[in-house]
């Protein structure tokens, strides 16, 4: 006859656990703005290139806008053997941009170093498909 008490444990640590997973997963990672979406550091980013000549990034925590006042992120483009950077500046309080002659196909990939206030610089990559 096995001891009962064990099992009490184990189907509290697995109704912690489901609900810990659930608690991490109630905000969705589509995009809200027609960008491709990576997650890096429990954040969201959302990288669009808005119309030619412009990239835009969006950053969400848990699925609410975080604020980009102070923000700054230095991409580097990587387009077969092109390679090229950008730096995004807050444009009001919700997007990075930067403006140029920027080179994006399928397979680009593009990795985003970004600086937000009060926090450690985060890298973030993204593939466009």
């Amino acid at each position: 006859m096995k001891p009962q008490y064990l099992y009490v444990p184990l189907l509290a640590l697995t109704l912690l656990a489901g609900t810990a997973a659930q608690a991490g997963g109630n905000h969705d990672h589509k995009p809200l703005h027609g960008g491709i979406v990576a997650e890096a550091s429990d954040l969201d980013f959302e990288l669009l290139l808005s119309r030619p000549g412009q990239l835009t990034l969006y950053v969400r925590d848990h699925g609410k806008p975080l604020p980009l006042n102070g923000a700054s992120a230095r991409l580097t483009l990587l387009s077969g053997a092109d390679k090229r950077e950008a730096l995004l500046a807050p444009v009001g309080s919700e997007r990075l941009e930067a403006q140029g002659d920027f080179k994006l196909a399928a397979g680009s990939k593009v990795v985003a170093l970004v600086q937000l206030p009060g926090r450690k610089p985060v890298n973030v990559r993204f593939a466009l498909k």
